[in-house]
């Protein structure tokens, strides 16, 4: 199916690996032109296709200063993903300490005010533009022992709301991704964390997780990239302001 993205002009937020790299590189399958950034010099030199840059999305000068090269260089922008995002710690609410509840909304949310508000003409001036911020499940239903990265997801979904109504008089729409449990390393880390704070095995971790799911498998980030590649298009053109769960039908974050 041609979703007509040829020479869309994407910038894809920590997208040198993982969710990010899947998103820039179905954009790029379907013949856009795509910028990415990331922190983890490593996943940048393996980036091919795609211009890439080094940057700290909570470093709001940094993000201002990628954001106007990159538009520059692009000769506008269509779609813009934030994808950045970290897990933030895990623990009782009142054992987390407050750099790491200030570091996980710093990357979870803030960085998304941080390359949209650097965005917002650039996109007036598309024919077909869209902002597309990931979320998570657990801004829907929160999650025990996470609760830096809940309020930041929850925060999310909040801000994609409000600019869909601020943004779509000007024919920008505004969609949040709600991920579920998602294969790949970062998942594992967080069972894996949660497997200690409990006291339990891995499995018994994971068995815990999925025993909420109707699906009982991971999403992938391919079909992730999927929805995305769908609301960018024309075809997406009247979904707007909406948070939209790839989870599997997860009712609960164990």
């Amino acid at each position: 199916m041609d979703l007509g993205l040829k020479g869309h002009r994407v910038i894809v937020t920590a997208g040198a690996s993982g969710i990010g790299r899947a998103i820039a590189d179905a954009f790029r399958s379907e013949g856009a032109v795509v910028t990415v950034c990331d922190v983890d010099e490593a996943a940048l030199a393996t980036v091919e296709g795609m211009a890439a840059a080094k940057v700290d999305v909570a470093d709001r000068d940094a993000v201002a200063a990628f954001m106007a090269q990159s538009i520059e260089a692009m000769g506008g922008l269509d779609c813009l993903v934030n994808n950045a995002g970290i897990a933030g710690p895990t623990g009782g609410v009142e054992d987390i300490a407050p750099d790491g509840w200030d570091d996980t909304l710093a990357v979870c949310l803030t960085s998304q005010f941080n390359t949209t508000r650097c965005a917002v003409d650039a996109l007036k001036a598309s024919g077909n533009a869209s902002i597309l911020n990931l979320s998570s499940l657990a801004g829907r239903v929160g999650f025990a022992m996470r609760s830096p990265y809940a309020a930041a997801k929850w925060g999310v979904i909040g801000f994609t709301k409000s600019l869909a109504l601020e943004l779509g008089p000007h024919g920008i729409r505004a969609n949040a991704i709600l991920p579920g449990l998602v294969a790949g390393d970062r998942q594992r880390r967080v069972l894996e964390a949660k497997s200690q704070r409990l006291g339990q095995t891995f499995e018994e971790t994971e068995a815990q997780a999925f025993s909420h799911v109707s699906i009982k498998e991971y999403v992938t980030p391919q079909q992730i990239a999927d929805q995305c590649l769908f609301l960018a298009s024309y075809r997406g053109r009247t979904t707007s302001g909406q948070a939209i769960s790839i989870c599997g039908d997860t009712q609960k974050l164990a």
